[in-house]
């Protein structure tokens, strides 16, 4: 057996090649095409808010199930012993606030 080539074969492989190249010319084309680049960023930059949003969300969702087991039990029964008091501290700072207000005014 000959490992020559025919012409015939040999402009198979070329038009074979050429044909590959082709495609790969067209790929190369639209991934450095400016509306897919600047697809490609804006995916990554809502990737990258959705990923900060998330986390946000369960940072705050985190602290505020911590502040509501200060002043509810388990069972779900207000903690009165906590409740009363930052009651009464959120009606003082009310009032203080509004004190300050009138002092303004007159």
């Amino acid at each position: 057996m000959s490992d020559a080539r025919t012409p015939a074969q040999i402009e198979a492989d070329i038009i074979t090649r050429r044909e590959q190249l082709a495609v790969v010319l067209d790929e190369i084309g639209v991934r450095v095409h400016p509306d897919t680049i600047m697809g490609d960023m804006k995916a990554k930059a809502a990737e990258a808010v959705d990923r900060t949003a998330g986390r946000a969300f369960v940072a705050v969702n985190r602290a505020v199930s911590d502040v509501k087991a200060q002043f509810v039990s388990e069972d779900g029964a207000p903690r009165l012993e906590r409740v009363i008091p930052a009651a009464l501290l959120a009606v003082g700072v009310v009032g203080l606030v509004v004190a300050s207000k009138r002092r303004r005014k007159g």
